[in-house]
């Protein structure tokens, strides 16, 4: 069946539609998604309603695009941690080869460790980023190391088992070595001080800035992304840019996707989409930026393609400096029915945009080519694997969101299967003021949280834009706290607006209170499940959830707006007034814009070190405490699902799926298969 044919059905047949949507979530009910749960860590399923519905030509685009998504995988490993790919193929060449006791409490330890690295693509926690420290003796290690003969470690030229062991091992047990992959301490070179592989060991702070300043073009009204997809590095005294590329830095993964891209290409959907993949192709064999803006621009404009995609060095959130991106794919396919809730809002993109809070000077006069919808994940890769965002809003270079616009995803069959998971945790019940903030989380939460997500990607991202001459890299450091602000600012404002009953995106407003009860309770008190004692928030999300949560706080004691108040023994947070909370969000709001749009670096780092970074220490005690109760794991991610292609004389004549419960299986078969790149870069 073709995809007019398709869209044909549904379009006739609402009642059908509905009926078979009721269906499918239905069967996803009966699907089991936590699998596995360790450390701070629970590993999920994901199911793919829709797939037998996809035609086969559908389904071999979802099947090349997840072979490209996965061919990518060593790339964020190594953009991590130098000698993550080492360390990686040292752990498991010992789970494959040692002959020891498996069962004991060391090796136990082992296992855990190793699956922390996989989940983390690296040595440094997901969102921490502080080097995660093995539950294993160092001697341990060594004695795994020598009691697997038939292991293949990466040992250097010259090296002795025993040499490599000991000269690797500092990189694993040592806390003073690399113990940081971003550094977000002001007071430090945050280039020398962090261990992600962006920049060569010799290179600092003002360098990296003195050298891209050199290149840019202050009047250049369609800049680049300077700096985007290479690594800096020193020779001969003078700093260069190592290139990701073919025949550079990555190539042999990079031409892995690139041969995936190829067989994409001849089953896309239309010829924008063809066209988008040639020029990807394209960007990946010559490293040229202003390919790259082109694709994204093609990209961005095929709005009638049912499957899509985002594949490349995208998201720069693992940079200290905001510039350089992590690499990353996600694959998918429109779900046809909650993307009518995302149509509405692109569809009221300029009335949002015009009635928000901002000063004039900070609103576009046009806002282009809004697009949303609701998607089905069929596959993640890179540095959205094994965890994953919720939403992406893309492209983000400031000046092609003004000109073209922006595409928006909320990803519908993932948040699914986080509510799945939730739904029985406790953590409701443990950490909310009331019964009648449980009962209306319980009926609105979910619904609110996707218009949340929504709002978020597809207008907030989308909204505002710089003055003139203003750079998209001066707010340094702060840029993704301050974007991410920005953006939530915007969905929390407008979710008790009565625009959003009337638009019916919400069914009435107590869905909006229910967002607002979680969000505030989230960024004052539960998100620090997620933070090790005596730590600060450095992750850009927390920081920008905490800087709104208290900042509204403090600004609206006098009229008690937000309590914080003890009963039983335990903190809790409560709403007052609802109606002047989003008041302060507004005004948040508006000042957020202005330092984004003046790249104000001096307040908006004040702002975000004041009220988004330092943590009550005896709060967080308690809530460590009180969570610590439920059992639960603050973070979550997920094995894909496995696409298998049906054979007949050479050609491709379906795809099936099947959802493995093995994370450990997952990863072994992915290092097997997608191990592209040399362990030492």
């Amino acid at each position: 069946m073709s995809l007019a044919m398709v869209l044909g059905l549904m379009a006739c047949n609402p009642k059908q539609d509905k009926q078979e949507d009721s269906k499918a979530k239905a069967k996803q009910d009966d699907f089991e998604y936590k699998i596995d749960q360790f450390a701070d860590l629970r590993i999920m399923r994901y199911h793919i309603p829709g797939w037998e519905d996809l035609s086969l030509k559908q389904k071999k685009l979802v099947y090349y695009l997840s072979q490209a998504a996965l061919a990518g995988r060593d790339i964020v490993f190594d953009q991590n941690f130098k000698y993550n790919l080492a360390i990686r193929k040292t752990l498991e060449e010992i789970y494959n080869n040692y002959k020891g006791d498996r069962k004991s409490d060391q090796f136990n330890e082992f296992m855990i460790y190793l699956k922390r690295v996989w989940f983390s693509n690296g040595i440094h926690h997901h969102y921490s980023t502080d080097k995660i420290m093995p539950g294993f003796s160092q001697e341990y290690f060594a004695k795994l190391a020598n009691n697997s003969d038939e292991a293949e470690f990466p040992v250097k030229e010259g090296q002795s088992v025993e040499e490599f062991i000991a000269w690797i091992s500092p990189y694993m047990f040592d806390p003073t070595v690399a113990p940081k992959k971003i550094e977000t301490d002001p007071d430090k070179d945050i280039v020398l001080e962090s261990a992600t592989n962006f920049y060569a060991d010799e290179v600092n702070q003002a360098e990296v800035l003195a050298f891209y300043e050199k290149v840019k073009d202050p009047d250049d009204k369609t800049p680049v992304s300077f700096g985007l997809n290479s690594k800096i590095i020193k020779e001969n005294g003078q700093i260069k840019e190592e290139v990701y590329k073919f025949g550079s830095l990555y190539a042999p993964a990079i031409e892995k996707i690139v041969y995936w891209l190829e067989k994409a290409k001849e089953v896309a959907e239309n010829e924008q989409q063809k066209k988008g993949f040639e020029k990807l192709i394209g960007y990946y064999k010559t490293g040229d930026l202003e390919t790259w803006d082109e694709y994204n621009v093609l990209w961005l404009n095929d709005g009638n393609a049912f499957v899509d995609y985002v594949n490349g060095f995208i998201e720069v959130y693992g940079d200290p400096l905001g510039m350089k991106a992590t690499w990353e794919s996600v694959v998918d396919f429109k779900n046809l029915e909650a993307t009518k809730r995302t149509k509405v809002i692109s569809e009221n993109a300029q009335w949002f945009e015009e009635n928000s809070p901002v000063d004039p000077r900070f609103k576009k006069k046009e806002v282009k080519g809004v697009t949303a919808k609701v998607i089905t994940v069929a596959q993640l890769g890179g540095d959205c694997y094994p965890s994953t965002p919720i939403g992406i809003n893309l492209p983000n270079a400031d000046w092609i969101r003004k000109e073209h616009g922006s595409k928006s995803v909320t990803m519908d069959n993932i948040t699914y299967a986080y509510d799945q998971v939730a739904m029985q945790s406790g953590f409701l019940e443990e950490f909310a003021a009331s019964q009648e903030e449980i009962d209306r989380q319980r009926k609105y939460g979910s619904q609110a949280d996707n218009i949340h997500t929504d709002m978020h990607e597809c207008i907030g991202h989308a909204s505002g834009q710089l003055l003139p001459g203003t750079s998209s890299e001066a707010l340094q450091s702060y840029s993704s706290a301050l974007e991410e602000s920005r953006a939530d600012l915007f969905a929390l404002y407008y979710m008790m607006d009565p625009k959003m009953i009337e638009l019916g995106l919400l069914p009435k407003l107590e869905a909006a209170k229910a967002e607002y009860d979680g969000y505030i309770r989230n960024g004052l008190m539960t998100q620090l499940t997620r933070i090790e004692l005596g730590k600060d928030i450095e992750q850009a999300h927390m920081r920008n959830r905490q800087l709104i949560a208290k900042w509204c706080y403090e600004k609206g004691k006098a009229d008690n707006v937000i309590e914080m108040f003890e009963k039983d023994g335990k903190t809790y947070v409560r709403i007052n007034d609802y109606e002047k909370l989003r008041e302060l969000m507004g005004q948040l709001l508006a000042e957020v814009q202005r330092i984004k749009s003046e790249g104000d670096y001096k307040t908006g780092k004040e702002l975000v070190e004041t009220y988004g970074v330092k943590v009550d220490p005896e709060l967080h005690a308690e809530v460590k405490e009180r969570y610590a109760k439920l059992n639960l794991a603050p973070y979550g991610g997920f094995v894909n699902p496995n696409l298998i292609p049906v054979e007949e004389n050479g050609e491709i004549t379906d795809v099936k799926v099947e959802y493995p419960d093995d994370y450990v299986g997952q990863m072994m078969e992915y290092s097997t298969n997608y191990s592209f790149l040399p362990v030492y870069n």
